[in-house]
């Protein structure tokens, strides 16, 4: 049994086109039909008063007035044969030959045919009521009578000199007649009428062309299944995506864009006056380095730009959108690396911990070798001495000078782990004397990411520069305050300092490093001191630069300040103010 195939539903710009096509004919035959009604009607009204105002003259013609006085005065109807010959049928005859009447009628008193176009007729009462021209009055009609449908006028006939009503006068024009007047000129209504049909049609192509392009080739259920989809994909998302119109505006500008941007939604403006960075506008630009043989297919990206906006590192992407051969402009996606960075740099540090700490448990081990041997051969006070030497140095010692001017356990760790890497690249890392944290750290994440990224750029000016003493100098103090306490950190180095004519505010632009000046913004480089400030600035803190630093030593001087970092601890406080007084 073979199986009958589903009929697949006409698509939407056939629907379209289809019923647009039934409107116009439908409105086409309408105003035709209207136009030859109120012809009809008019030509029959026209019908009317020509037959109205030649029964009026026939009417008022004396001798008919008196023939028809005097016929009425005699007893009875004279015959048939008389009324064809009588002067009535001649006037009437002569009348209706010489305006192409249908036919002109006139009777006595009692509607009876004195005379008529039909000569069988005369003597016989008139097939239409003649009452109300028998009264005295005028009328039109349009009615069908022995001679078929007409349109006419009645006209009572007045006995000479006098008021009287002796009779009254019929005249008619055929319906045929105007039917054929109005055939003639429904002609052109006609040719009106396809006329606009034809309009009606074309117009109805170019619109349906109109809406395939506009809604390239979808149809409205697909277009409400891609809107859905966008939605959902777009608000689901962690990335920002933002899509830039052939026409140079901004279509979409989804959620996670305005968080990571920290912009509201900008879909509508124009994306050149948008208030994003500087760099994420070049993607879209000629020579954005998409380029070989897919670059104008919209298959190549552009490599990954980095750019810092509203305190975090970004990851941009952009790609340009094509649908078969037409341009939709541009896809830009943004990632968030922050996160990832920090991690990183935690990773890194607990590694250089961890590699220390090892290194120490070495130490430590053979500081227990020495201690058994000691034992072991009866060198008891050799014993008592060396052990009052290991608990004067303590257990754990980072390649840090003064770090016990760190109270904080958390900074003492961290700023521990940076010596580490510090050292194994050849610099000292120490803690000035001007050096006093009292409470604790809150916001360990910023302080790490700030912090982390001034001791890192002063080491990579320290390496850089061309001093053989290379070291980096930490000063921290926290400012007590009711809602949290500020952090200052003073960071200098051994470096080169800033170089000549370069500006201060320069390098907090991203893609800088004052270890080798400007540099590539993708390769990974150039975005600590652009981010430490914006984290800074979204504390209502800031970091700036205190000096420039000459060439030979010392370097720049980097100071910055974190608000609401820090929470106090009287007991921290009265300890680490016994040890100073103790040391002092």
């Amino acid at each position: 049994m073979q199986r009958s195939v589903p009929r697949q539903p006409l698509r939407f710009s056939t629907q379209t086109l289809l019923l647009q096509l039934a409107v116009v004919l439908l409105v086409v035959l309408l105003s035709a039909a209207v136009h030859a009604w109120l012809t009809y009607d008019r030509v029959g009204s026209d019908a009317e008063n020509q037959a109205l105002t030649l029964a009026r003259t026939v009417a008022s013609d004396p001798e008919v007035r008196a023939e028809v006085l005097a016929i009425s005065d005699q007893p009875g109807t004279p015959p048939a044969e008389d009324l064809l010959a009588g002067p009535l049928q001649v006037s009437a005859e002569a009348a209706r030959t010489r305006t192409g009447a249908l036919f002109v009628v006139i009777t006595d008193e009692t509607g009876i045919r004195l005379a008529h176009p039909d000569p069988q007729r005369l003597g016989e009462k008139v097939s239409t009521d003649p009452s109300e021209a028998l009264s005295g009055q005028e009328v039109t009609t349009r009615n069908t009578g022995t001679l078929g449908p007409s349109a006419g006028a009645k006209v009572p006939v007045y006995a000479p000199g006098t008021s009287t009503v002796v009779g009254e006068v019929s005249v008619g024009y055929s319906m045929e007649t105007v039917a054929q007047s109005v055939a003639r000129d429904i002609g052109p209504v006609a040719l009106t009428a396809a006329g606009a049909l034809l309009a009606g049609v074309l117009g109805s192509f170019l619109l349906r062309r109109r809406l395939q392009r506009l809604t390239l080739g979808l149809e409205p259920e697909e277009i409400s299944t891609l809107v859905h989809d966008q939605v959902a994909v777009l608000q689901g998302v962690d990335d920002g995506v933002i899509g830039v119109s052939a026409d140079g505006r901004v279509s979409v500008f989804n959620a996670a864009a305005q968080r990571l941007l920290g912009l509201p939604d900008l879909s509508g403006s124009r994306w050149e006056d948008a208030p994003v960075p500087e760099q994420l506008k070049s993607v879209t630009r000629p020579g954005n380095g998409a380029s070989g043989p897919a670059a104008g297919t919209g298959g190549s990206n552009q490599d990954a730009l980095e750019l810092v906006a509203g305190g975090r590192v970004l990851v941009a992407n952009a790609r340009k959108a094509l649908h078969r051969r037409e341009d939709l402009g541009w896809v830009i996606m943004l990632r968030d690396r922050t996160e990832l960075q920090e991690l990183t740099r935690q990773l890194d540090a607990v590694g250089t911990m961890s590699t220390a700490l090892r290194a120490q448990r070495h130490e430590f081990a053979n500081q227990l070798h020495t201690l058994a041997g000691f034992l072991g051969i009866g060198q008891h006070q050799e014993a008592r001495d060396y052990l009052a030497g290991l608990a004067a140095t303590g257990p754990l010692k980072f390649p840090v000078d003064q770090a016990e001017l760190l109270q904080d356990p958390y900074l003492q760790a961290f700023v521990g782990a940076k010596g580490v890497e510090a050292d194994e690249r050849g610099v000292a890392l120490r803690i000035g004397p001007e050096t006093l944290v009292r409470g604790q750290v809150t916001e360990a994440q910023d302080v790490t990411t700030v912090l982390g990224n001034l001791i890192d750029n002063a080491v990579n000016a320290a390496v850089a520069g061309s001093s053989t003493d290379r070291w980096v100098e930490l000063e921290v103090l926290d400012e007590p305050g009711d809602d949290g306490g500020t952090l200052h950190v003073v960071v200098a180095d051994s470096g080169d300092g800033l170089a000549e004519g370069a500006d201060t505010e320069g390098v907090f632009a991203e893609g800088f490093t004052t270890a080798a000046g400007p540099v590539r913004a993708g390769g990974g480089q150039g975005f600590g001191l652009a981010l430490a400030r914006q984290l800074a600035r979204r504390r209502g803190g800031d970091v700036k630069v205190l000096e420039r630093g000459t060439r030979g030593g010392p370097g720049a001087v980097f100071m910055a300040s974190l608000p609401h970092t820090t929470a106090g601890n009287p007991a921290a406080k009265i300890t680490g103010t016994a040890g100073k007084d103790d040391n002092g």
